[in-house]
């Protein structure tokens, strides 16, 4: 298993905005593409607006390629997304799952 972590800090009053692409028109893309497992978007406030850490889960490298292309580590960005950013990574960066746990709750 494979994570893909991306982040980005938004023009806070565009955050919902930005949310709201994610899960309406990026994932329902990324859930039918062999090997994609899930997408986090986690949020908190910066002074300069409203900082994403995006994190994408995948079964392996070789299946992100559909997603990202021949560049893995090139990043994925709609010119809407560079509309709504004050700044953002141009370069993503992947980590393998070692140990993942859930609670039995």
């Amino acid at each position: 298993m494979v994570e893909r972590h991306w982040r980005g800090i938004s023009i806070r009053e565009k955050a919902e905005q930005y949310i709201h692409h994610l899960t309406n028109e990026t994932l329902p893309d990324l859930k039918a593409l062999p090997g994609f497992k899930s997408l986090s978007i986690l949020r908190r406030e910066v002074r300069e607006g409203t900082a994403f850490l995006i994190i994408t889960r995948w079964e392996t490298l070789e299946d992100m390629r559909s997603f990202a292309g021949i560049d893995l580590e090139s990043a994925v960005v709609p010119d809407l997304v560079k509309s709504i950013m004050i700044k953002f990574d141009s370069r993503v960066e992947h980590f393998n799952v070692v140990h993942q746990s859930e609670s039995s709750n």
